[in-house]
């Protein structure tokens, strides 16, 4: 039937030829001789053949399919069989067996036959740290067995942190790279390293909510983070470090909100924010340390709004602050130190907007404003201090709009002002003090409107009589002698108010 079909096929084709080769009208002039016909029939035939060949290219192309198909089925079939004995060992009484099962688990992560089945494994793992144990009962020689249990277990915990650092450093797209694939450790207890360091993180989740570093490390640094999240909110670390120095931050997202460090550590010295957000918000500092010294924000948003400072330390000491925005908006300041030292703002929005001041202590000494703003618009100072020191406003604004300084004090001895402004309207002075001991006044913009309270220390002989005219003091500030009247009052029209 196939060759009848084929002749068939053959005749039509020569038939068509012969009609499109208009043979008629040669035949009435002159024969059609024996090698046209035959080289006719052989056009025929490779018309044929070559549709054949196309039909039998796509047969072939579809057994491939299917048998890519049963490969593919064989290959899950025989990784879920490996799987079910890996498991089986992972819930073995026995450490070494568990050892066994961890490695057997990672190696099937490494040889899945696609993403999802890694995914799977990579869970497992990720759930059996989740899981609980039972604490260290000490060196106690009653509770010698119980104690190298809980280390021969500890073991079994500790290679999978190692593990799946190892694959995470793997460049992606290699053998053994779990990059790109997510990480749920939520609830874990990390008392053990965890190393990133140098990984691309440009796809999925690595989730620490919840966690509790307690002698552990999580180390982050130079690793680039160019879409994906990484969160520790809800966390809570009492000793360990978490590490971002010298990370790349382009589009990605880190997240303590509503952590707790009480005496763990997390560094961000030396990152380059570009893009992507820090968030800090609610974070409860007792006695850890955020570190973020020389650290450059060039388009990042950090968020510590409503954060509680009440024994810990945040440093951005030599920070470079050349766009974004570092938000402590309603922080609480109880007895923490916040450290901008030597930094430079040069366009950048750094917001103490109704922060509330009662113990810690805010250092600018030596930092240099250029062009961004610091807000501490309603603000309430009652017992904490904020230094400005040896601090140069050359363009920058620094708000004090509506603050109240009710005990705490706030210190610009030494300060120059050449270019910037800095606004107290609306301030209430009431038992705070303020130093302008030593500061020039060479060209910013100093506002006092319709404060209240004594004049700040040191301002009337910083400013100089007469004084320059950006500088506007309240008439009850000024000398009582007509000869001693500080130029720049209330009286007069008051200089330009910076924005808020």
């Amino acid at each position: 039937m196939t060759f009848a079909a084929a002749m068939l096929v053959a005749g039509g084709v020569l038939f068509g030829l012969v009609l499109l080769l208009d043979v008629q009208e040669i035949d009435r002039t002159a024969q059609l001789d024996a090698r046209t016909l035959f080289d006719l029939v052989k056009l025929s035939f490779g018309v044929v053949a070559g549709a054949g060949a196309l039909v039998a290219l796509v047969v072939a192309y579809r057994r491939q399919r299917v048998d890519e198909a049963g490969a593919h089925r064989e290959a899950t079939r025989l990784h879920t069989e490996r799987f079910t004995a890996a498991v089986e060992q992972l819930g073995s009484g026995s450490p070494a067996v568990r050892l066994g099962g961890v490695h057997a688990l990672a190696g099937l992560a490494d040889d899945a036959p696609d993403r999802g089945l890694r995914q799977t494994c990579i869970d497992v793992l990720c759930a059996y740290l989740q899981l609980p144990f039972a604490p260290d009962p000490g060196n106690d020689p009653s509770h010698r067995e119980e104690h190298h249990r809980y280390l021969a277990f500890g073991k079994v915990r500790h290679t999978i942190m190692r593990l799946i650092g190892d694959h995470y450093r793997r460049p992606r797209g290699t053998h053994r790279s779990w990059q790109g694939c997510d990480l749920d450790l939520t609830g874990v207890t990390i008392d053990g390293p965890m190393d990133f360091t140098g990984a691309v993180f440009s796809g999925g989740t690595v989730d620490f909510s919840r966690a509790v570093l307690s002698g552990g490390a999580v180390d982050f640094s130079r690793t680039v983070l160019s879409g994906s999240a990484v969160n520790f909110s809800g966390a809570v670390l009492s000793s360990g470090t978490v590490d971002f120095s010298g990370v790349m931050f382009s589009d990605g997202t880190v997240d303590f909100g509503g952590a707790v460090l009480s005496g763990g550590a997390v560094h961000f010295s030396g990152a380059v924010l570009s893009s992507g957000t820090v968030d800090f918000g609610r974070v409860t500092l007792s006695g850890g340390t955020v570190n973020f010294g020389s650290t450059m924000f060039s388009g990042s948003a950090v968020d510590f709004v409503g954060a509680e400072f009440s024994d810990g330390t945040a440093d951005f000491n030599g920070a470079e602050f050349s766009s974004g925005t570092v938000d402590f908006s309603r922080a609480v300041f109880s007895g923490g130190a916040v450290d901008f030292s030597s930094a430079v703002f040069s366009g950048c929005m750094v917001d103490f907007g109704r922060a509330v001041f009662s113990g810690g202590v805010v250092h600018f000494g030596g930092a240099e404003f250029s062009s961004g703003m610091v807000d501490f618009g309603r603000a309430v100072c009652s017992g904490s201090a904020v230094h400005f020191g040896s601090a140069v406003f050359a363009g920058g604004t620094v708000y004090f709009g509506r603050a109240v300084f009710a005990g705490g004090a706030v210190h610009f001895v030494g300060t120059e002002f050449s270019g910037g402004a800095v606004n107290f309207v609306g301030a209430e002075f009431s038992r705070g003090a303020v130093d302008f001991s030593g500061a020039v006044f060479s060209g910013s913009t100093v506002h006092f409107g319709s404060v209240a309270g004594p004049v700040p220390s040191g301002l009337l002989g910083a400013v100089g009589t007469p004084a320059p005219a950006t500088v506007t003091l309240p008439s009850t500030w000024l000398p009582s002698h007509p000869e001693d009247r500080v130029v720049g009052s209330d009286d007069d029209p008051p200089a330009r108010t910076p924005p808020r």
